[in-house]
């Protein structure tokens, strides 16, 4: 899987010095700010299609439901895959400035806590996997084509059953995205 991973980067990062683009066509980011505040892990690949939209590939590991914490004996067992459209607004450098950012989101995984019943202690399992829909807006800063930074915050409704009913349907991320264009 990644020897695939490796090669599709590879080959896509070819292809865009091939076509002789002005800006660079790929982007790697990474969400500083999740992994201090909630030990959770988001990587993901944009493809600029055009020099203000781009199509992004997530993939978010210990993925949170509004940032619910572990204290007394939660624990989730989550990851998400995330695909979306980038719409840039800003006119200064290639994929930077305000963006709008619609997405679908498909999270597999379960919550697990404790409970008393009659007395005794027991776990109890959720699925919280399923499928949301949702719509992001964010900054990014350019350096030079090359590094890029900047906060970002998505709303999305969840579908599954199971999760909206022991959480909430709306499901808020925000962060803080480092990423390198190439």
């Amino acid at each position: 899987m990644k020897k695939i991973l490796l090669i599709m980067l590879a080959f896509t990062a070819f292809q865009s010095k091939a076509q002789g683009g002005d800006y660079a066509e790929n982007e790697i980011k990474y969400n500083i700010l999740n992994t201090l505040i909630i030990a959770s892990i988001e990587i993901g690949y944009e493809r600029f299609i055009d020099s203000n939209q781009s199509i992004e590939g997530e993939v978010l590991f210990n993925d949170r439901v509004n940032y619910h914490s572990e204290k007394g004996a939660r624990e989730f067992k989550t990851n998400s895959f995330k695909i979306g459209y980038n719409y840039y607004f800003g006119t200064e450098n290639a994929g930077s400035g305000l963006y709008a950012n619609p997405f679908f989101k498909f999270r597999t995984g379960d919550f697990i806590d404790e409970i008393t019943v009659e007395g005794q202690t027991v776990k109890r399992t959720t699925d919280i996997g399923g499928f949301i829909i949702g719509i992001g807006a964010g900054y990014k800063w350019n350096s030079n084509d090359k590094f890029v930074l900047g906060p970002y915050l998505n709303i999305g409704r969840n579908f599954n059953e199971d999760s909206t009913d022991r959480f909430t349907a709306i499901e808020f991320n925000a962060g803080f995205s480092v990423g390198y264009r190439f």
